[in-house]
């Protein structure tokens, strides 16, 4: 039941959130155990904040809930490769394994900075890209 997609579907959840907000839609869980300890999407217009990603509020949320600065033992469910902001606040974190849905061959943090990740954090690419992409893909093309 608690596959990579069940969590990717939380993920995506909190995206059609943003998407809904007028927020460039990405999703993110934080998962320990089977467990999940944050939900976010974007809120940088929300917040007049840039670094308001729903990767850096989830991590934030997820090291609240669980009363620790690390989450080695933790996974980083996110709809789109993170930016490189993003990947160093998942290093910092000592992430335990990075998922994520679609690829950013424009920003995400595997062109720009392979290595911005913490060595020991697993990364799982691909689950759910389709579904993950065309939605980024549909909010970029109601801009124009």
């Amino acid at each position: 039941m608690f596959t990579h997609e069940y969590f990717m579907r939380q993920a995506l959840q909190q995206a059609q959130i943003a998407f809904q907000n007028n927020e460039v839609p990405i999703g993110a869980v934080v998962v320990c155990g089977d467990t999940i300890v944050a939900k976010a999407h974007n809120q940088t217009e929300l917040l007049q904040d840039v670094t308001a990603h729903a990767e850096i509020l989830a991590i934030t949320a997820a090291t609240q809930h669980i009363g620790a600065k690390y989450l080695p033992n933790c996974k980083l469910y996110v709809t789109l490769e993170p930016c490189v902001m993003c990947s160093g606040a998942a290093f910092w974190a000592q992430l335990g394994e990075l998922i994520f849905g679609a690829s950013d061959p424009k920003r995400g943090f595997s062109v720009l900075a392979p290595a911005a990740l913490h060595p020991k954090t697993m990364v799982t690419r691909g689950i759910l890209a389709e579904e993950c992409g065309a939605l980024v893909k549909q909010f970029f093309l109601n801009k124009r």
